[in-house]
């Protein structure tokens, strides 16, 4: 049995101790925010925070993650707002297939938390590590430039 804090609330879950996070987020506690891409860790699909920093679940073993604090997608916001880089991406259009934007929203809300400021490199460098397919970078750039120019209110 492992006990994982996930968006503060607690879950028990039987898995193995090797189990990727991922699954355990998608198939055992029905968080499916949280997408497959490559399965190595190399496109940023699965990104979820661990104790506030970005993280790749797909090769995370559950047994790593035990007494952390787990934030997924759907731990953002809560049921009436959005957190403040979510409405951005809505604003600015970001996504078009959308796929990969839960896991480019998670490490765009960790820079930002860390960094609330960022130039244009800072952004390229947080960010280098996720691939969209519809390459929708410059929009995604533009979104965490008009969250880091006003005050925020509900970034996690």
């Amino acid at each position: 049995m492992t006990t994982l804090s996930v968006n503060e609330k607690k879950h028990t879950v039987e898995v193995e101790a090797d189990t990727p996070l991922l699954w355990v987020l998608r198939d055992h506690l029905n968080m499916t925010g949280t997408k497959y891409g490559c399965g190595i860790a190399q496109c940023g699909a699965c990104t979820v925070h661990i104790d506030g920093s970005p993280q790749r679940s797909c090769v995370l073993p559950v047994s790593a993650v035990e007494g952390k604090e787990i934030t997924t997608i759907e731990g953002l916001a809560d049921a009436e707002l959005l957190n403040e880089v979510q409405q951005a991406w809505l604003d600015f259009d970001v996504a078009q297939c959308g796929y990969c934007q839960s896991g480019q929203i998670m490490t765009a809300t960790a820079l930002l938390n860390h960094n609330s400021s960022p130039s244009d490199e800072d952004i390229d460098a947080a960010m280098s590590g996720h691939i969209c397919r519809c390459g929708t970078y410059q929009r995604i750039r533009e979104a965490i430039h008009h969250v880091a120019n006003k005050p925020s209110v509900n970034i996690k």
